[in-house]
């Protein structure tokens, strides 16, 4: 394995970069991009920088018309139903895209759950796992044709530090022999950086390149199945709910990192890696705490991508991809 290309490469940008100073100046007119998880959070903040530069969006959600509703003055923004835990629902979706627009160049995998209590979905599998990962892999495998007409299209899929709790299970990745939500939410995470990581290996040959990001610590609607006294024994908020970590971004700078890797010109001819902070992450050593930043070298590593790849494509039935 090798990680040569896995080095900050001094982006004018940081931690502290908003979703607006990344897009400033940006004429994204003539673009269409589409965001899942885009009327919330990080995403709402991806979806409105977008627009606001010019891009038409396509937002997919689980609740189309709380969707319709927070994105009331967007411009140029198409809400569709979607639910990523249901595959039958993505493929769907991934029909009426396919007939509404002849390419697709960006697709922002943002959307996700954290922590949850034990749920099956589909065939029994995992539901983290099932939403975070397969979800987000059948949409793009179904979306492949139009992100390979757009010449030149990009994949970035939110991964998150939390990928350093787990690599993949490959014993055991739907917990059937006992449940560990944490546990859960980092092989799901873990997984959405092989995905990306084996997808630029596919892509790149028809200009398609990934990339995979922890966007920062931001509290979202992403912490909504935890509990208030959860969030306070982790030293995230207080007793009303405040923030108090003095570690946590806004959602909008929180959107930057992925809005970078959309749009920067240093990543051009590049792809397969992970991003923190606007910039590519280093590689963490295994014993690092998990909020010093990096990325696990089992994350990146593209023999694992590959497996996970096939596993994917035999759990889903997904199309494969030719290389």
């Amino acid at each position: 394995m090798t990680t040569t290309h896995q080095q900050p490469l001094g982006s004018p940008f940081s931690a502290a970069s908003t979703a607006e100073d990344v897009t400033a100046g940006l004429d994204l007119s003539g673009t269409t991009a589409l965001v899942t998880g885009g009327y919330s959070g990080l995403g709402l903040e991806t979806t409105r920088a977008l627009a606001a530069a010019g891009a038409r969006v396509i937002v997919p959600a689980r609740r189309p018309d709380t969707a319709r509703a927070a994105l009331r003055g967007v411009a140029d923004c198409d809400v569709l139903p979607m639910d990523l835990a249901d595959l039958d629902s993505v493929r769907a979706a991934a029909a009426r895209i396919r007939d509404s627009v002849h390419s697709l160049d960006l697709l922002m995998a943002i959307a996700g759950v954290m922590a949850t209590p034990e749920r099956r979905v589909g065939p029994g599998w995992e539901g983290q796992f099932a939403t975070n990962h397969l979800g987000h892999f059948i949409l793009t495998c179904e979306l492949y044709p139009l992100l390979a007409a757009a010449d030149g299209a990009r994949v970035i899929v939110n991964s998150s530090a939390g990928h350093t709790l787990t690599d993949i299970r490959r014993h055991d990745p739907h917990f059937r022999t006992g449940y560990d939500k944490w546990l859960a939410y980092g092989q799901s995470k873990t997984a959405n950086a092989l995905f990306a990581v084996h997808l630029d290996t596919l892509g790149h040959t028809d200009g398609v390149r990934s990339f995979t990001l922890h966007p920062g610590k931001i509290i979202t609607g992403l912490q909504r199945e935890m509990t208030l006294q959860e969030q306070i024994d982790r030293g995230w908020v207080d007793e009303h709910g405040t923030v108090i970590g003095t570690d946590f971004k806004t959602p909008s700078q929180g959107a930057a990192t992925g809005l970078w890797a959309a749009t920067s010109t240093l990543l051009d001819n590049r792809g397969g890696l992970y991003l923190e902070d606007c910039d590519i992450a280093r590689v963490s050593a295994p014993d690092e705490p998990m909020d010093d930043g990096g990325v696990r070298a089992y994350a990146i590593d593209p023999d694992a991508a590959a497996r996970l790849w096939e596993l994917s494509v035999a759990a889903t039935g997904a199309t494969p991809i030719a290389r």
